[in-house]
């Protein structure tokens, strides 16, 4: 079995797949490395999901692991072309199934009439803390994108799975028996 430390980046430098070393602050880097933080936040989520009534909103975490991982992969590849071999890619259809899962989710949802607070349940509020850190996943992209190729698709789906993560947080909170705190804005 190989080590796991390679030496190499003790210089502060990493190598990008199919690319060259850019130093561990690199924009792409940045990028890549929020989107690893949300994986690793969605695995811990998981292990909130694990009552039967929550198993298919685990079943979409897990699924939405297994994406992540592309697209960090997808981020961490400037040039496909002179990677070493082909890297899987985020596309349409991935976008277009969460949009059902949101559509679904919302159908047996109660109606929203107001903003609400993070929190509500154990499940629900890792779920709510995905959402926030994929938000910031998000813009990193967007600032990525401002200065290299990004996917659009990459962007659209970090969009959507803000929302979708959302949804799955107001679905895990109902199904705990948790509640939805309402925000009160404060008075003048």
């Amino acid at each position: 079995m190989s080590k796991i430390y390679t030496r190499r980046g003790d210089d502060g430098s990493t190598g990008l797949f199919g690319g060259p070393r850019v130093r561990k602050d690199d924009l792409r880097v940045a990028a890549y490395g929020e989107v690893d933080e949300l994986n690793s936040a969605l695995g811990a989520a998981g292990e909130e999901l694990l009552a039967p009534a929550q198993k298919d909103i685990l079943a979409i975490v897990d699924a939405l692991q297994s994406e992540l991982f592309t697209l960090g992969s997808e981020l961490a590849t400037p040039q496909a072309d002179k990677a070493p071999r082909e890297v899987p890619r985020i596309g349409a259809e991935m976008v277009a199934r969460m949009e059902k899962d949101i559509d679904r989710l919302a159908a047996e949802l109660p109606e929203m009439r107001q903003f609400i607070l993070p929190g509500g349940s154990r499940p629900g509020a890792a779920l709510h803390l995905c959402r926030t850190v994929c938000r910031r996943a998000e813009r990193k992209a967007v600032q990525l994108a401002r200065e290299e190729t990004v996917s659009p698709h990459v962007l659209a789906y970090l969009n959507r799975l803000s929302d979708l993560l959302f949804m799955l947080a107001r679905a895990a909170n109902l199904r705990a028996g948790g509640r939805e705190i309402p925000w009160v804005a404060p008075k003048p």
